[in-house]
């Protein structure tokens, strides 16, 4: 479909929407993101997303059109999509013609469509469905999300999409899944000609209809089904080019509200070069550098929307000498756009290897120092209640709500990666992160395609970069909740140190022990080691640089006392 058919489509429809009423609320399975594929979802991919999408800042509605194009990779005889049953649907066809009542259908949060002929591997079609109503109002976003409909400082309407966490059905329809990400999305976006809309992608240009109303066109590739984000308000951009160490050079783009501080604008727009370069001499290559670095202001507090992440923390200074949201966003166009967990139990992936991200910056800019002030902080904030990764398939939020092990995804996530790198060795640390994110350990633009990738495949990488056994590690830190414990005893001049885990399995953790002025290197074999004459009255400090991650009893010490009421 042409931009302007879809536009024409997008504001034009007009079959009447069938007689029955629509619910009011989304459905249960509609806001569980990541759940198993239906057999029609498997045997397809979605090839191109055409969304058509009018936003009604007064009803706080949307009217859309999309035209999804399919390619079977086995026999199907129905397309099957996910979308929130509260949307009127006005029209399903395939291939260009209407379907009749009873030739499609909703059925627990997702629409089927019955194909005229069964459709082969290989075999192309194209589903457009028709449909209008009020989405899903975010009750907390990022964390809960759907809309969110404000007001700017000015006045004018301020909208934008958050959706992780409950999927990318809340207002399109799509396959609800990482392992179905398009291979391109398409929008159009049609809001009152005050306001812009700043989305995903390359920018292909306005249409202005001369009746109050204005399409915004873009064109993403290779998106999370989740990242496909709305924002609408009253902005202006800011931008430049950025000359990558690549070679390559791509635009860098802020989009803030009129009514912003020109000079907080401009001290924020300053960050974005310098953490680009940081993210490409640590990791690799921007990802989307054929399209754009981009940034938007939102009315929430922030959320990773591949090429237009968003930022809601008020230009807030605090230690750091970055914004940490800036950056920690930034992060996820490697941990999260560029390489895509497999599975919701694999979250820590884009979390907490995006989260690592931040103390490395705040070395990389400031020193050791502030490194570790970054690490202590997360140190401090674990839970260790439930494991970071159970090894079985996750199913929406099942991460947060006390189900699961919240933000010691980002920080114990974190700080795994810390001891990880301290352990194996800078060299050997981030060409593992390299292949993780590329897929290969030499990226450069347009070597690399996105890919998916599970904790089972990074503990692959990181056994092929070291040469030998890593489960050892890996089951210590992610697939147990409790932190290896370290247990000390004194025989005589003799200083004994023993590991013990959370499942009670070895763990050869090597130690630097600090005796006196002496640095004592333990190798920690089969999980034990020993110091032979040790002075009685010499000063022993375990681990002086803070290179492992394990309980100590002064944090748990703090820990506990916020917890007990004043």
């Amino acid at each position: 479909m042409s931009i302007r058919a879809a536009v024409l489509a997008a504001l034009l429809f007009a079959t009447p929407a069938l007689a029955q009423t629509p619910p009011t609320e989304s459905a249960a399975s509609t806001l569980l993101s990541g759940r198993p594929l239906a057999p029609e979802q498997a045997a397809v991919t979605l090839d191109v997303a055409d969304l058509a999408l009018k936003i009604l800042p007064e009803t706080r509605s949307i009217e859309a059109v999309a035209t999804l194009t399919f390619t079977a990779t086995a026999p199907v005889q129905r397309l099957v999509v996910d979308l929130d049953p509260r949307f009127d649907i006005a029209e399903v066809a395939v291939d260009g013609t209407r379907l009749d009542a009873g030739a499609w259908g909703q059925d627990d949060g997702r629409l089927w469509a019955r194909l005229p002929a069964p459709l082969s591997a290989g075999a192309s079609a194209t589903l457009r469905i028709a449909y209008s109503g009020q989405p899903r109002v975010a009750p907390r976003a990022p964390w809960n999300g759907g809309f969110v409909w404000a007001t700017a400082p000015s006045g004018e309407p301020w909208i934008a999409t958050a959706v992780q966490g409950e999927g990318c059905d809340l207002f399109w329809p799509c396959i609800d899944s990482s392992l179905s990400e398009p291979g391109r999305v398409d929008l159009h976006i049609t809001v009152p000609s005050n306001l812009a809309a700043p989305s995903n992608g390359r920018f292909l240009g306005t249409v202005d209809h001369g009746d109050g109303w204005t399409t915004w066109n873009w064109s993403a590739r290779d998106i999370n089904p989740y990242a496909v984000a709305l924002n609408i308000g009253p902005y202006e951009k800011v931008e430049a080019t950025y000359q990558s160490r690549f070679g390559n050079s791509f635009p860098m783009e802020y989009w803030h509200l009129r009514s912003d501080d020109p000079a907080k604008v401009q001290a924020l727009f300053a960050q974005f070069a310098p953490m680009l370069d940081f993210f490409e001499a640590t990791v690799g290559p921007y990802p989307f550098g054929d399209e754009k670095m981009g940034v938007v202001e939102t009315p929430h507090l922030g959320m990773e929307h591949q090429t237009i992440n968003a930022y809601g923390n008020g230009y807030r200074i605090d230690l750091r000498g970055y914004d940490w949201l800036l950056q920690h966003e930034l992060a996820h166009e490697w941990f999260g756009n560029q390489m895509t967990h497999v599975d919701a139990d694999d979250f820590w992936l884009h979390e907490g290897l995006g989260t690592y991200m931040q103390p490395l910056y705040a070395r990389w800019l400031n020193g050791d120092r502030y490194m570790q002030i970054e690490l202590a902080e997360l140190h401090a904030d674990l839970v260790n209640a439930f494991p970071v990764v159970t090894g079985q398939p996750l199913v929406g939020g099942g991460y947060f709500e006390g189900r699961g092990p919240g933000n010691d995804t980002y920080f114990k996530g974190a700080l795994t990666a810390h001891t990880l790198h301290r352990l194996i060795g800078d060299e050997a640390f981030f060409r593992s992160l390299t292949t993780l994110v590329y897929g290969r350990p030499d990226p450069r633009p347009g070597n690399f395609s996105t890919v998916r990738r599970s904790t089972r495949d990074f503990i692959d990488i990181v056994e092929a970069e070291v040469g030998g056994d890593m489960d050892w590690f890996f089951r210590a830190y992610l697939y147990n909740a409790a932190l290896p414990v370290l247990n000390q005893e004194r025989d005589g001049d003799r200083l004994i140190l023993s590991w013990t885990t959370g499942d009670g399995a070895p763990f050869p953790m090597p130690l630097d022990v600090l005796v006196g002025d002496e640095l004592v290197y333990l190798p920690m074999t089969d999980g034990r080691g020993e110091i032979a004459d040790v002075p009685p009255d010499a000063h022993i400090l375990i681990d002086p640089n803070n290179r492992v991650l394990r309980r100590i009893d002064v944090i748990e010490t703090y820990r506990a006392s916020r917890l007990r009421p004043n």
